[in-house]
């Protein structure tokens, strides 16, 4: 493959220390490409009044492939006071920059696989009989990126052209003598293209690598025409491929069953907030967010980025002690998606080795409490944990 242009931007606290640790095992598997570093975070946002420049927006338009390390997010009272006291009352407003990528590049494809590794000692573990069983936990969950709860149209004291609008539907009389000051409105808003896209792969998926069954897990029953749209959708796909069962879950009693049979989920499809909280849910069985790896995926676009936070308290700290899997099963997303597969399962290959071997962990897979004295109770560095990833490679 000839050499290709990855946008790389660490963003804040540990995406910093995690997305170089990613570079090392992409140079050692042979991946051949050049990388461009795009400013983007909290830094931009106090600086710029712009988390996400312009300047970085038009890299991944030049370049296609973006790898993301983590980003802060604060509260609209903090971002206000931490802005540069010049860009204060500009009209600024702090938003993600992940959620912009998403749609301003309409990558509107998010994938997150949530496997166990064996011999994690952070992965479920459930009772039965007298006895307990580690079930394997082997989903992937297709979350539609950018409508539904984060499509971003919302107001605080809403204009009065839209709070007629709503006047014209019957449920809005309980909310009809609320004052402005006092009333915050979101909209959540699906499309049936996106539905059908979204759902469309996850079918797709299910088919090429094998998943025994695709689950629409939604809440028709109570939000009817946006989670009836996706179900509505899902059945009529689900015709297409008749060898794989769709099977439809409302949000809350998943989040239950996933305690109890976790093993028999394997695709999963769902709208935007309730795709994230579905594949957060699915990564504490599989050990948390130190193995949550996603990828955003557009038409032309694509950013892959580790699902944990920035951490800034650990960011710091001198070795690191942060667990950095989850950023490199990040960048194998990337190498799958850009067909170096065999160079992928390469890394999770080692990945998986070493995690069976239990020889080298980091703080979380001990269960310590977060802090420089962990190492004197037996955890790795963050560069420990990719040496050990390198020399099974």
């Amino acid at each position: 493959m000839a050499s290709m242009t990855v946008v790389t931007m660490p963003g804040d606290g540990i995406g910093k220390v995690v997305l170089p640790e990613s570079i090392r095992l992409l140079n050692a598997v042979g991946f051949k490409a050049d990388y461009v570093h795009g400013d983007i975070g909290w830094d931009f946002w106090c600086s710029e009044g712009n988390a996400l420049p312009d300047r970085t927006i038009n890299l991944i338009e030049k370049h296609k492939i973006g790898l993301f390390g983590a980003i802060t997010s604060k509260p609209k009272k903090e971002a206000d006071a931490e802005l540069n006291p010049q860009l204060r009352g500009k009209g600024l407003v702090y938003y993600s920059p992940i959620v912009t990528m998403r749609q301003r590049f309409n990558l509107d494809i998010c994938m997150r696989p949530c496997i166990a590794f064996e011999g994690n000692p952070l992965n479920f573990i459930r009772r039965e009989g007298t006895g307990f069983v580690e079930p394997r936990v082997n989903a992937v969950i297709f979350r539609q990126n950018t409508e539904g709860m984060y499509s971003g149209i919302e107001w605080t004291n809403p204009p009065e052209q839209v709070r007629k609008a709503f006047e014209t539907h019957a449920k809005w009389k309980h909310f009809a003598n609320v004052p402005g000051p006092d009333l915050a409105v979101s909209l959540r808003v699906i499309t049936r293209g996106a539905a059908e896209r979204i759902i469309r792969a996850a079918f797709e998926y299910a088919k090429t690598f094998g998943y025994k069954n695709v689950t629409i897990c939604e809440k028709p029953n109570v939000v009817r025409e946006t989670s009836g749209m996706m179900e509505t959708v899902a059945k009529q796909i689900a015709k297409d491929f008749p060898g794989i069962p769709l099977w439809s879950t409302n949000i809350d009693a998943q989040m239950m069953w996933l305690t109890k049979n976790p093993e028999d989920y394997g695709v999963v499809v769902a709208s935007n907030l309730f795709g994230d909280v579905i594949s957060d849910a699915f990564a504490g069985l599989v050990g948390g967010l130190g193995f949550a790896a996603s990828g955003n995926i557009g038409r032309e676009h694509a950013v892959f980025e580790p699902t944990h936070g920035s951490a800034p308290k650990y960011e710091k700290l001198n070795p690191s002690i942060v667990n950095p899997i989850a950023m490199h099963l990040s960048a194998c997303m990337m190498l799958d998606h850009v067909g170096e597969r065999d160079k992928a399962d390469r890394i999770r290959g080692a990945i998986a080795q070493v995690i069976k071997e239990g020889k080298v962990r980091t703080y979380d897979m001990l269960r310590l409490p977060g802090g420089p004295k962990v190492f004197e109770k037996g955890a790795c560095t963050t560069q420990q944990m990719t040496d050990a990833i390198l020399a099974r490679m």
